[in-house]
């Protein structure tokens, strides 16, 4: 099974992009991240014909997250992060797909930090946490992927000394990335690239593609029994540099099992 993750920075205006990439790449199941778009307008027909069924939560103008499938329709679990009932953000979703549970999420951004998005960052980690620990005590094999918007370590940042206040690498967010990764989840990544430098994301401005002066914030996270089933990992860095285009590349990894 090939399971890719994409935030597209809005699906309508990255449709072509994302019709593209998936007729060359074919995935099996995909998550997309920062929809930009209300429920009505999610191009449901157009990745029907293209081979996948999908559920999402959109959101007006912001988030939005989607899980498509083309191993049959993805049975829906739920569509919000427990924890906070108040929350309305379009930023979880979860699904179970031949006996795997994907969840696909779009993790808040948390700039300016410190400041009221930050602390709303760091609740939403905490709830994260949470919930992950409780799908691990169901002794199922979960991927916990998406746009985490944390950069783990050094490594996975160009200059880590510019980001030192910055909401995604701030020790408060790195820290809890730590602490949900203690509950025993696999970065697939690095699993099988411990020591590359690897990045997902590289902004629009001062020709940071070129430079290659990019971020990893888009993960695999693989629960334990899971984990050893990993036989491939990878990120689709050519997307990045088709015209008009996201900012993010899609990250993917294989798994034995259909």
């Amino acid at each position: 099974m090939k399971i890719a993750t994409y935030n597209v920075n809005s699906i309508n205006a990255r449709l072509p992009i994302v019709l593209r990439w998936l007729e060359e790449t074919k995935p099996d199941v995909v998550c997309l991240q920062e929809l930009k778009s209300i429920q009505e307008n999610y191009p449901d027909e157009v990745l029907r014909d293209a081979g996948y069924e999908s559920i999402w939560h959109g959101q007006k103008s912001w988030n939005g997250v989607a899980i498509l499938s083309r191993l049959g329709k993805p049975e829906e679990i739920c569509r919000a992060l427990p924890g906070d009932p108040d929350d309305t953000h379009s930023r979880y979703i979860e699904a179970k797909i031949n006996e795997v549970i994907v969840s696909c999420l779009y993790l808040p951004n948390g700039n300016p930090a410190p400041g009221p998005k930050f602390d709303y960052k760091l609740r939403w980690l905490d709830r994260l946490i949470v919930h992950a620990q409780a799908l691990l005590d169901q002794k199922i094999p979960i991927v916990l992927t998406g746009d985490f918007n944390v950069i783990p370590t050094e490594i996975d940042v160009y200059k880590p000394e510019r980001w030192v206040d910055d909401a995604l690498f701030r020790p408060e967010t790195r820290d809890a990335f730590r602490r949900l990764m203690a509950q025993g989840w696999t970065d697939a990544i690095r699993k099988l690239y411990p020591d590359q430098t690897i990045y997902t994301f590289w902004d629009y401005f001062r020709n940071a593609f070129g430079r290659d002066a990019g971020l990893r914030i888009d993960h695999f996270l693989l629960s334990p029994g899971l984990a050893p089933r990993l036989r491939a990992a990878g990120v689709d860095r050519q997307v990045r540099g088709w015209e008009k285009t996201s900012d993010h590349a899609p990250v993917w990894i294989e798994i034995d099992g259909n």
